[in-house]
């Protein structure tokens, strides 16, 4: 009896040893740019990016998800930059929609090495997000203190179409409203003129143009993907948007090496 439970262990043994050794030899390398930062858009919160993050965190990357408060470009900027304080070196910061704005003033921030732009605004310098859309009306409505709300129809036809009906209405009903002005603020130092640039294109997009995406992401000299989906595809398809910017993280590492 005890030669068999001693036979037992060491066969136990050794089966963990092997197993430790494969999940060694399987795993990812831990990557040279760890830290991806998240900006949410208009509309929205950081909880949208919650797919988007449990890819790059089981993939390593030391990921941050700014609560940025949609009161103003200034202070959305000033809350990006808080984040970016925090960071302990090269940092990939990412933007989706009015979050693309966000990131093309906070990205000139030292720590920034490269921008991915989400079915995200990447205006020129002395251009709103307002230049980029349609002309004529949003489908909104406007709260005290001229806050803006999209209306419950325009958020699940247009805004979120292809996330699950239960989470696009919720998204609806807990939409962060954002600051009519914060639209319409010009942009004083587009980052993307000096840092590389990557854009995902959302080619059914009916809240930013998918041209006008197009038009951007040109502008920007951006490395372009495009995919199926609504103007929030990241939510629906998050691998795509997360290999989008590991791709990001893995290109500049790779420059940083030189």
């Amino acid at each position: 009896m005890r030669r068999s439970l001693a036979g037992l262990a060491g066969v136990a043994a050794l089966a963990l040893t092997a197993s430790a050794t494969l999940n060694k030899a399987s795993a990812r390398p831990l990557p040279t740019i760890w830290n991806i930062v998240l900006v949410h858009g208009a509309w929205a919160d950081g909880s949208g990016w919650k797919g988007v993050y449990d890819i790059l965190k089981r993939d390593h990357y030391h990921v941050t998800v700014v609560a940025n408060p949609n009161t103003g470009l200034a202070d959305d900027v000033a809350a990006t930059e808080r984040v970016l304080a925090l960071q302990d070196g090269p940092t990939i910061l990412v933007g989706h929609s009015y979050g693309g704005a966000v990131i093309t003033e906070a990205g000139n921030d030292a720590k920034v090495v490269g921008l991915v732009y989400i079915a995200a605004f990447a205006p020129d310098q002395g251009k709103s997000c307002a230049d980029y859309l349609p002309k004529g009306p949003l489908p909104v409505v406007i709260a005290p203190g001229g806050f803006a709300f999209l209306t419950h129809a325009a958020f699940v036809g247009a805004f979120a179409p292809d996330v699950r009906s239960d989470v696009r209405e919720f998204m609806a009903d807990a939409q962060a409203p954002i600051a009519g002005s914060a639209i319409g603020a010009p942009i004083t130092d587009p980052a993307w003129r000096t840092k590389p640039s990557w854009y995902l294109v959302s080619k059914n997009d009916k809240i930013i143009p998918p041209d006008s995406e197009r038009k951007m992401a040109l502008q920007a000299k951006a490395v372009t993907e495009e995919v199926s989906g609504s103007h929030v595809a990241f939510i629906a398809h998050p691998e795509v948007a997360a290999h989008l910017i590991e791709r990001a993280a893995e290109t500049m590492a790779d420059r940083l090496k030189k």
